[in-house]
């Protein structure tokens, strides 16, 4: 029974790649790539001469009885253009095709350009969530970013040059002028990460034209900071406000927001001053 090998390949510098992971593109029976010219220069490079066939996005699923086929009797390695297999690229039913039928997985870790964006981005890396390319239009893309709002994570996206400062666009509108980092052409020769907020990254892109592919790393959310009234100060508050005519409800609402106090609080110090 063979073993199908995940493999990490370098995201822009060959120097990147290991030697375990040579070694195993040299042992395995064949190696299955999303695309076999990307990968022959890197076999090449590498002096390997294992069998290759194509694994991508459109024939992924009439791949699988081949490779099936391998793995009765030797090894099998899933390559990607560049970085980890089945991260945004081709994988994940070739793992449970392969799972089911009682092979084994092994993985052989490496380059990653979310993991290497995110640590160098100056952002919380404690917990993060990686949610791959943004939908290309502008309504889906604002429709999916709202339901992200109130995420505390630190997000991570991939992102075309020709649709990043549309993106930015939706991400300013939508998340607000949170932290990010913009990092493109990672481990290559014009690495390069933009650290700031939102605004500034829009404008930054915008008198320098996008070139290469994108990594966003952008803060999660965070409570706004309110400074607690006194309780004197909230009860004055309270007073002008059913002065006013407003409904406990809606003042309690109005006020949690911008007190410091939540509702209950309100609520008890409103049917304190009515009872007086």
């Amino acid at each position: 029974m063979g073993t199908l090998y995940l493999v990490a390949t370098p995201i822009g510098n060959l120097e990147d790649m290991s030697p375990r992971g040579v070694r195993i593109l040299r042992e395995v029976a064949l190696i299955a790539a999303e695309d076999t010219r990307q990968t022959r220069k890197l076999l090449s490079h590498f002096d390997i001469h294992t069998p290759l066939t194509s694994y991508f996005e459109h024939n992924k699923l009439t791949k699988l009885d081949a490779i099936l086929e391998t793995l009765k009797t030797g090894d099998v390695a899933l390559v990607s253009d560049a970085g980890m297999p089945g991260i945004n690229d081709p994988g994940y039913e070739l793992v449970q095709a392969v799972l089911a039928a009682g092979h084994a997985i092994t993985t052989i870790p490496g380059p990653s350009a979310p993991l290497a964006a995110l640590v160098a981005s100056g952002l919380p890396t404690k917990t993060f969530l990686y949610l791959g390319y943004l939908p290309r239009r502008t309504k889906e893309r604002r429709a999916f970013l709202q339901e992200l709002v109130k995420l505390p994570y630190t997000l991570i996206f991939l992102e075309a040059p020709h649709r990043l400062l549309a993106s930015l666009r939706d991400l300013l509108d939508v998340l607000g002028n949170r932290p990010i980092a913009v990092a493109r052409e990672m481990t290559k020769v014009h690495e390069e990460i933009w650290r700031g907020e939102i605004a500034g990254a829009h404008e930054h892109f915008s008198q320098n034209p996008p070139r290469g592919e994108f990594t966003l790393v952008v803060g999660g959310y965070t409570e706004p900071s309110v400074h607690r009234w006194s309780k004197e100060h909230v009860q004055i508050a309270l007073k002008f406000g059913l002065k006013l005519g407003e409904s406990p409800s809606a003042l309690a609402k109005r006020l949690a927001e911008e007190s410091g106090w939540n509702r209950k609080e309100l609520y008890d110090l409103i049917t304190g001053l009515k009872e007086k």
